[in-house]
């Protein structure tokens, strides 16, 4: 969650949502997966993360902590920028 939409308010009512049996939702709307849907699916896996313990300059930590608390993303899109540009 960012701090943009972190402020907002919920309109749902959480308390009559959880009060609800399964037979009062409907699920009209919703299409019956059947067989044929099954055939069709694809498994989609996400790419896989790799933990790495990485010595950076001060400086250059403090820079991306300065934008934001999920500043690891940022490393991230950082390192596959420069990685994708010298293959």
């Amino acid at each position: 969650m960012n701090g943009k939409n972190s402020s907002n308010i919920s309109r749902t009512n959480w308390e009559r949502l959880a009060a609800m049996t399964d037979d009062e939702i409907d699920t009209s709307d919703i299409p019956e997966a059947d067989d044929g849907f099954f055939e069709r699916a694809t498994l989609r896996m996400p790419e896989g993360k790799s933990s790495v313990l990485l010595n950076v300059d001060s400086d250059v930590l403090e820079w991306f902590q300065q934008h934001g608390s999920e500043f690891h993303r940022l490393v991230n899109s950082a390192l596959r920028d420069y990685a994708e540009s010298h293959r």
